[in-house]
């Protein structure tokens, strides 16, 4: 939908007048019309113009008693007003401008010399209301972040003291029966650990608190302690995993391992919840590009499983949009894991993307730039 016009409010008693400003305006504009004083305020508070055209003298109500009224109301006082008027002494002018009036132009007037000073109010107004809009959209950010931070950190300890007495339990209870039930138990408090970290992850870095610690790393090392992590659920779905390493990545990097980390095993992680059983997850990493000081790598991870629509794939990074409710409940996950997984992508110098269709699988296939550590070559 286009953005509606801004528009002017003209107030002349003289039809004349009305007929020579509306011809000059009304290409650019909505225009209103007044021809008194009292039917200027009613309409100014009726439909709120961007800028008023206002005419001096006028019988009964003159232009100085209109923009009193219009400067003492709440609703109407930050309407830019134009004095438009046949008085053209230094007083007059220095009367409206003290009655609050934003311009003063007075007959004869130029068609371009209107069009230039409207313009002007008309550009001032919608800076001030995207300055508006921004602080307004920032401040409820904040504290949608806030929020999500406070009970993060309030749902941490319980989580860690049910983590906790569940394994103390499953040590000292000999039954088979209690060890299934307490294996759910720990299943759901580790799943529910996750999407708190997830949670804490988005706040962290809305308050400028998540940062990227480098340190030299052996890829092949950090992938292989992902795949321990990942390798119960996937064993559990009986999956096949294929790996493809290009053998031309440094066998030491320099970055953050543990948040590279982080991204692999989620998209791993969700490739993982998607797909059904006896599926194919496949995982690869190419050298995408090289100079002296950098690498930048590319992965993908693709599976075989229910797949993304073009609309939901707009969706899945968004904080407070998910895909499709029904879908996440039944695969236990709402994705705020690739919320978190875009902002650690980003800051280290990458992007990611989807590449799916419903029914056919997905592909994630993601960036991300690292130093090389000088004193070796490739893996």
């Amino acid at each position: 939908m286009d953005n509606p016009k801004n528009s002017v409010l003209i107030v002349d008693d003289e039809n004349s007048g009305i007929m020579a400003l509306t011809h000059i305006l009304s290409s650019e504009y909505t225009v209103y019309a007044a021809k008194s004083g009292q039917d200027a305020v009613e309409a100014a508070r009726r439909h709120l113009p961007d800028v008023i055209l206002l005419d001096v003298l006028m019988p009964e109500m003159d232009g100085y008693s209109v923009i009193a009224d219009l400067k003492a109301s709440e609703k109407t006082q930050n309407i830019p007003v134009i004095f438009i008027t046949g008085l053209n002494g230094v007083d007059d002018e220095e009367k409206g401008l003290a009655l609050g009036a934003s311009d003063y132009i007075t007959k004869p007037f130029s068609s371009a010399v209107v069009k230039l000073r409207v313009r002007n109010q008309i550009k001032i107004i919608n800076q001030m209301r995207l300055i508006i809009e921004k602080e307004l959209a920032e401040k409820s950010s904040r504290a949608q972040i806030e929020f999500l931070s406070r009970m993060s950190h309030e749902m941490l300890t319980p989580v860690n003291v049910i983590m906790g007495m569940t394994q103390i339990l499953k040590i000292s209870d000999g039954s088979n029966e209690t060890k299934e039930h307490l294996d759910e138990i720990d299943t759901a408090s580790r799943y529910l650990f996750r999407l708190i970290n997830n949670l804490l992850g988005i706040s962290d870095k809305n308050d400028s608190m998540f940062t990227l610690v480098n340190s030299a790393f052996s890829f092949k090392a950090m992938l292989r302690d992902v795949l321990k992590g990942i390798g119960r659920n996937m064993a559990k779905k009986q999956h096949k995993l294929v790996i493809d390493i290009d053998p031309s990545i440094p066998i030491l990097l320099i970055g953050d391992k543990d948040r590279l980390a982080q991204v692999i095993a989620n998209l791993l992680t969700n490739a993982i919840k998607f797909t059904p059983e006896n599926g194919e997850v496949r995982f690869s990493a190419s050298l995408l590009y090289e100079d002296n000081e950098t690498v930048t790598l590319q992965i993908e991870i693709a599976d075989n499983g229910i797949g993304i629509s073009k609309k939901q794939q707009d969706e899945v990074f968004s904080i407070f949009e998910q895909v499709d409710g029904s879908v996440t409940r039944r695969h236990e996950g709402v994705g705020l894991g690739l919320t978190v997984s875009k902002r650690i992508i980003e800051m280290m110098g990458g992007n990611i993307w989807i590449d799916s269709e419903l029914g056919k699988g997905s592909k994630f296939i993601f960036t991300c730039k690292c130093r090389k550590d000088k004193s070796t070559k490739t893996a």
